[in-house]
């Protein structure tokens, strides 16, 4: 009975995969970290007594939505994180200002990591779950990080728009 069940499993993979190197199980590993998180954090609030806020403020959740989108491209993106990302990537270039491009190697849970890893998007689920969590449990200090990564958020739209600003500049001159 197991082998039919992982018979039709590696099956219909292949039939996914279409040649392509999909390590569909490892994705499998990987949200099972993910959905393991998730329940570990609910019964540890269950045992503590913390409580999930009665709402979300609309400025809570725009503190959380850029604070996301910030850590998430610090996290895949950064030059100085890219320590982390090593062990999955490899060096590839510059992808824009003080990002890079990278690579994922491996197979397996190697490869399904480093996919996640080097994805903003894919990231910004677990970065926003660890706000969400951070708010139930050291709500203060979630909201002081929240500031300063929107802050970084904002600086770096400065930034790229002063930028974009000196070369509409220098070309009209």
């Amino acid at each position: 009975m197991t082998n039919n069940v992982t018979d039709a499993l590696r099956k219909e993979e292949r039939a996914y995969e279409n040649g392509a190197d999909r390590p569909l199980g490892s994705y499998l590993r990987v949200l099972g970290v993910y959905s393991g998180t998730v329940a570990g954090l609910i019964v540890l609030g269950k045992l503590t007594g913390k409580r999930l806020p009665a709402r979300v403020s609309p400025m809570d959740l725009l503190l959380m939505g850029l604070a996301t989108h910030r850590l998430s491209r610090r996290l895949a993106k950064d030059p100085v994180t890219s320590p982390l990302r090593a062990p999955f990537t490899r060096y590839e270039g510059v992808s824009g200002p003080a990002e890079l491009h990278e690579e994922v190697r491996g197979h397996g849970v190697k490869h399904a990591i480093g996919e996640l890893v080097t994805c903003p998007f894919c990231l910004a689920q677990w970065v926003a779950t660890s706000y969400a969590a951070g708010m139930v449990f050291a709500p203060g200090l979630t909201r002081l990080a929240g500031t300063t990564m929107t802050a970084v958020a904002i600086s770096d739209w400065l930034q790229l728009g002063y930028a974009r600003m000196m070369r509409v500049a220098e070309e009209g001159s």
